[in-house]
Formats: C-alpha cells, sequence, structure tokens
C-alpha cells in the first residue's frame, strides 16, 4: 500500500467562465474505516472496479496478505486498486477530505444532527458532479459501522433506503450498492459492457402491418365488431409503450399472420402435403 493520498487524479478537465483557470472534479475515493476482514475489503476493492472507482483509502485496515483473503475476493482490483491503496489515520481523513458517512441508521429528524440530515446515493449522483472537491465515501466496521463520535465529524451522511424493519447491509454490500448509484461520476454509457443503450424502434410501415394483422386477426376470430375500434386503441398503445424493435415487429407479425390462418385451410395445407 502507498502511503500518502494521491490528490490529483481526475476523470474530468472543464475551464472557468473566463477560462483562465482549468477546473478539475476528481471522483470520489472510497474510505474503509476499521474493517475486521480481509474479504470485506478485497469485496470493496472489487466494486470499485466495477464501477470504475481507484482511490482506496484504509484506516487502521487488517492484514492484507497478497496471497490471503483480500486479494482472493478483489477479482482483477488486486491488480491495482488493492495494492495502491493509501493507509492513513481518521484525523488526515477528515482534514484532506470533503467526507461522505455511509450509515443505515440515521435520525427521523432535525433535533440531532449526527445522523441527519442525509442523502441517498441516488441523490448523491445527481449533485456531486457539480460540486468541487476532494470527496471520500466513508464506511464503517463490519458490526456497528461508524460511531457518533466519527459521524459527528464527518461533513455530510449517505443512507441507502432499505426495509425499516432491517436496515442493516453488510459492509460490503453497502459500498457495492453505494457506488453502483454513483457509477455516472466515473463512467460514461460508452464505457459499460451495455449495448444498444439507445432503442432503435421499427418503422411506422412495419407497426402499421403489424396493426393491420392485429385487426385480420380479430375479423377472423369473429371479435364483436362493435369491440374492435377499442380493442385496437389498446393494441396500439401497448405496443407503443413497447418501442417494439423491426426483429421483434416482423416476429409478431408472423406469429399473428400464422394465428390469422383459417384451421380448415391448414388443413387442407396439410392432406396437399402428405
Amino acid at each position: 500500500m502507498s502511503n500518502s493520498p494521491d490528490p490529483d487524479r481526475s476523470v474530468e478537465t472543464d475551464t472557468t467562465a473566463d477560462d483562465t483557470r482549468p477546473l478539475t472534479r476528481s471522483p470520489p475515493a472510497v474510505a474503509v474505516v476499521d474493517a475486521q476482514s480481509p474479504g470485506n475489503v478485497g469485496t470493496i476493492a472489487r466494486a470499485m472496479k466495477n464501477f470504475g472507482f481507484e482511490d482506496l483509502l484504509l484506516i487502521d485496515p487488517p492484514d492484507l496478505d497478497p496471497d490471503g483473503e483480500a486479494y482472493g475476493f478483489a477479482g482483477h482490483a488486486r491488480d491495482d486498486v488493492l495494492p495502491n491503496a493509501t493507509e492513513l489515520t481518521f484525523d488526515e481523513l477528515v482534514s484532506e477530505y470533503h467526507t461522505i458517512g455511509c450509515t443505515a441508521v440515521t435520525n427521523e429528524d432535525d433535533r440531532s444532527h449526527v445522523r441527519f440530515p442525509f442523502s441517498t446515493p441516488a441523490e448523491l449522483a445527481i449533485r456531486l458532479p457539480t460540486v468541487e472537491a476532494k470527496t471520500a465515501l466513508v464506511f464503517g466496521r463490519e458490526r456497528i459501522g461508524l460511531t457518533n463520535e466519527e459521524l459527528a465529524r464527518i461533513d455530510e451522511i449517505c443512507s441507502i433506503p432499505a426495509n425499516a424493519e432491517y436496515p442493516v447491509l453488510n459492509l460490503g454490500q453497502a459500498a457495492t450498492i453505494t457506488l453502483y448509484e454513483l457509477r455516472s461520476l466515473t463512467l460514461s454509457p460508452e464505457e459499460t459492457q451495455l449495448p444498444d443503450v439507445d432503442r432503435v424502434r421499427a418503422p411506422e410501415p412495419t407497426l402499421e402491418r403489424l396493426y393491420d394483422q392485429w385487426e385480420a386477426l380479430l375479423a377472423e376470430l369473429n371479435h364483436p365488431e362493435e369491440k374492435r375500434a377499442k380493442t385496437m386503441r389498446m393494441v396500439r398503445r401497448v405496443f407503443g409503450r413497447a418501442d417494439l424493435t423491426t426483429r421483434e415487429a416482423n416476429t409478431f407479425l408472423g406469429l399473428l399472420r400464422r394465428a390469422t390462418e383459417r384451421p380448415d385451410e391448414q388443413a387442407e395445407t396439410s392432406a396437399d402435403d402428405s
């Protein structure tokens, strides 16, 4: 592990209104306070790798043996995120970073500001891109998380919405969910593995042929004529919301054509083929 934070790692460079001073925004670092399990540290490092985060900060970490549990759980993060982690004290963390403490237990009102107010990870994903500050997401121990004394020294609070009867998540789970929600700070859509970000809707002539075939099927089924217009409006709205691709529309079109064929015509075709 390295011994000092890297404040200069950034993902975006912009300029101010007068274009005289470069503006850099770095994605948040991930800080883990007093983790007891090396496996949880490895799990968090792996989640960081999954969602594009690089800077891992460790306060009072367990022994991270390269042949042990942490590296075994880290996946490909064993090559960079985990060995490049920075060890520092809690005092250094709160003095050098804008800190966001992650906790499952929050106050219900504003009578105490130790755990209130708080943001959800999704709300942070909207706000943090506009903030120019060296930021760290702070996760606490497996059993008790962050103490009230530690939370009192942290700048803001984040909490994952969960079942009120059991809101406490495993340390690795909490970090993974939070980093997933904040992935827009580190990854553009083009950098994820998901293809077809923009759906390509089937052209209108193809969809109109599909609707014509639906009308033919309704007639073939002797659907009450006075109900056909209303049924077709429903069909159009269902398929309209679905944004069918060309392949999907053609598949449905073929199925409807087969379904519209008269049973006696199918029987005649089978007899001719035999």
